[in-house]
């Protein structure tokens, strides 16, 4: 007798072969041996088919649909921008630390219980040689401190500044690379000192490759899908189909922050940008840099046609020809400081959380696919290899009515945007080139230098060091300066922790308390005070000169970084930070303190 739920599978599993042969995929199961023989290469296949219906709003049959349309229209060559003139976005400037940006520091504070940080985290760090999850990567190596634990500092910090006890949602998109690794941290650090129940996983699922413009599905090998990424974009998917958004927005949360993996600069920026978006009533803010023109980043443009406006990402190879045909004959062109009127995207977003739940409900999660399709001939009926349907996350406004407002706030890049992606080779070539390395080195550089950046807006006296190609790479040898999201978040805590003083070119300051307080403190040489307060501890250095052997960095040999002993996270930069006797204070108790 055949076991009714048994039967009731083969029936289920029939009614979706039916339905995807009637779909036009019935070369799925042309080669299929006969019942009985491979029955558990054909379950697994199921499995996968049916976790990706379950992932994808509207099922298989709903991505088949669109990968049709949107085939013909790549097809067609159809101009995404056509009838669509380009113009400046509504544009923020807040590259100068002035009294504006001390405004919206505090606005963006304020409003910071009603805020939610995101980060999407779905890659490896296989292109950096390092075989570990990225977030787990030491963003700085004085201490070792992780984009994640940063990540997680910075939002205690923010938390211990509300007027009563609140928890940040934190939100992290894992992929099924690493899920499991991430879950793991955070479970082995007790979650960085957050609470379980404030971190959100949600786990971005692949989707099935295509191998031709009739929008059959690829496989990989007998009873083998072939899956390829969907893109980050999916993260509004998720956010939709987990609940997680309107949960978090019944919860009172206002607007949320989306960020990268390894950008340890974000949260120099959230504050003020948050401000500008609760200022500006914006649903959606583009944090940006100044670029020049022809620079390779997408550029933020207001892009304006008879029947709506949309400032949307335009890639830096579709801007200039777009701006030859409309409006501007010579192409993008420099402004007097050098800059396009176009500011560079870099992926840092800030979204009201009431209009992207109207948006989500209206498009099931899905945001403006795309498809990029490599023809194998003339035809364009098939592909060279298989192509899939991808979405990225700062699309959203493709998706805005005529109510949603969006804007754009352009930082200092090395003070909101240092990102870590490129191997120690790359970067160096990079570097060679004159763009941006984005490697270990340069980010762990620039980190540093945020740090310098708030002493001067703070008054101190900073001697920069020189700096010099480490591995091809160029990096600054110091002050390196550490101010903790627990010492400082704003640049107006800085200012009020911190009067006067001096420091020296290749010392070094890590500040790691919200009780400590520097007054009149001068670091020569190469000296280091480094200065860790619990909570309640308050701590006071007044009137000292340091002078000590502090820190040294030091390179890496040829033989060390072709030795499989060294860890992973000194090799992709290429040097190690020694203590040679740096001035220590740890105070575990809370008390009043004097140094």
């Amino acid at each position: 007798m055949i076991n009714p739920a048994a039967l009731s599978n083969i029936i289920s599993e029939q009614q979706f072969i039916q339905t995807l042969q009637n779909s036009g995929q019935g070369h799925l199961f042309m080669d299929w041996a006969p019942a009985g023989t491979d029955d558990a290469e054909k379950a697994a296949f199921f499995e996968t088919l049916t976790r990706v219906d379950n992932a994808y709003p509207g099922g298989v049959v709903g991505y088949i649909s669109n990968a049709r349309k949107l085939l013909s229209e790549a097809k067609d060559e159809k101009n995404p921008f056509e009838g669509f003139v380009p113009e400046q976005p509504a544009v923020v400037d807040l590259t100068q630390f002035d009294d504006a940006y001390d405004r919206y520091e505090a606005v963006g504070i304020a409003h910071a219980s009603k805020t939610a940080f995101v980060l999407v985290a779905g890659g490896l760090g296989e292109r950096l040689g390092y075989s570990d999850i990225k977030p787990n990567i030491p963003v700085e190596v004085t201490e070792n401190t992780s984009y994640i634990a940063h990540y997680a500092q910075s939002i205690l910090a923010i938390e211990a500044r509300f007027p009563s006890p609140g928890l940040v949602p934190f939100v992290i998109m894992t992929s099924g690379d690493t899920n499991d690794k991430t879950v793991a941290t955070l479970e082995t650090n007790q979650y960085f000192g957050l609470k379980k129940e404030q971190v959100h996983i949600v786990k971005q699922e692949l989707v099935p490759a295509i191998s031709d413009s009739e929008g059959r599905l690829a496989l990989a090998g007998n009873y083998q899908l072939a899956l390829k990424p969907h893109g980050h974009g999916d993260i509004h998917m998720l956010m939709h189909t987990s609940g997680l958004a309107a949960r978090l927005f019944e919860q009172g949360i206002e607007h949320f922050l989306l960020l990268q993996d390894t950008n340890g600069q974000v949260f120099n920026a959230a504050p003020a940008a948050i401000g500008v978006s609760v200022e500006h009533g914006f649903d959606f803010n583009s944090l940006a840099v100044n670029r020049v023109p022809g620079e390779a980043v997408g550029a933020l443009a207001k892009l304006v046609s008879t029947e709506k406006e949309l400032t949307l990402n335009v890639e830096y190879n579709q801007l200039d020809p777009l701006l030859r045909a409309t409006v501007s004959p010579d192409g993008d062109q420099p402004n007097e400081q050098g800059h396009s009127m176009f500011p560079g995207n870099i992926n840092i977003l800030v979204v009201r959380m009431e209009s992207y739940v109207k948006i989500l409900e209206r498009t099931q999660g899905i945001v403006a696919e795309f498809v990029n399709p490599k023809y194998a001939d003339e035809t364009k009926t098939s592909f060279k290899k298989p192509t899939r349907l991808e979405t990225l996350m700062q699309d959203l406004p493709k998706l805005f009515g005529p109510d949603e407002k969006a804007g754009v706030s352009i930082f200092d890049r090395r003070w909101c945007f240092s990102p870590n992606k490129n191997n120690i080779i790359d970067a160096a070539a990079k570097q060679t080139a004159g763009t941006p390395p984005e490697s270990a080195t340069s980010a762990e550089s620039d980190f540093y230098l945020a740090g310098r950046m708030r002493l001067k807006a703070a008054g101190v006296s900073v001697v920069e060091a020189s700096t010099e190609l480490m591995y091809g790479v160029e990096l600054a040898r110091g002050p390196r300066v550490l101010l903790r999201p627990s010492f400082a978040i704003t640049l107006k805590d800085v200012r009020e922790k911190i009067s006067g003083g001096a420091i020296s070119e290749e010392a070094t300051l890590i500040l790691d308390g919200e009780g400590v307080r520097l007054e009149n403190i001068t670091l020569a040489g190469r000296s280091a005070l480094v200065i860790h307060a619990c909570p309640g501890a308050n701590v006071l250095v007044k009137d000292r000169t340091i002078q000590n052997a502090g820190f040294e960095i030091v390179k890496l040999t040829a033989a060390e970084l072709a030795d499989p002993n060294t860890p992973e996270h000194l090799q992709i930069r290429g040097y190690r930070i020694e203590n040679r006797a740096a001035e220590i204070h740890t105070f575990d108790q809370p008390g009043d303190y004097t140094i």
